[in-house]
């Protein structure tokens, strides 16, 4: 069953430009064609600026955990640390049958 996953970035304040360009590299390099991942979409919070907010949808829970795992593993959001002013929120959500 497809997933939605919601993720709330915060960046170090004056920061949030090149948080976005970081995930925007990342999302070519490493999001584009992987099994499962169907897109996303990035949203600024409006009264908070160091704020972003992303939509992702996924095909499964299974396909993003696969994903996940191996990202962790070779260290790719490692380009994320120095830029991040609070850890990322995660939310998994799905529609109701």
């Amino acid at each position: 069953m497809a997933i939605k996953v919601i993720i709330e970035f915060t960046a170090k304040p004056g920061q949030r430009a090149e948080l976005r360009r970081v995930l925007d590299d990342l999302i070519a390099r490493h999001g584009r064609g992987m099994p499962g991942y169907l897109g996303s979409t990035r949203f600024e919070v409006v009264d908070q600026p160091d704020k972003l907010v992303e939509l992702a949808d996924w095909e499964s829970i299974e396909a993003r955990d696969q994903h996940m795992k191996a990202a962790m593993e070779s260290g790719v959001f490692a380009p994320l640390t120095d830029l991040m002013g609070a850890p990322f929120r995660v939310t998994v959500i799905r529609a109701l049958p």
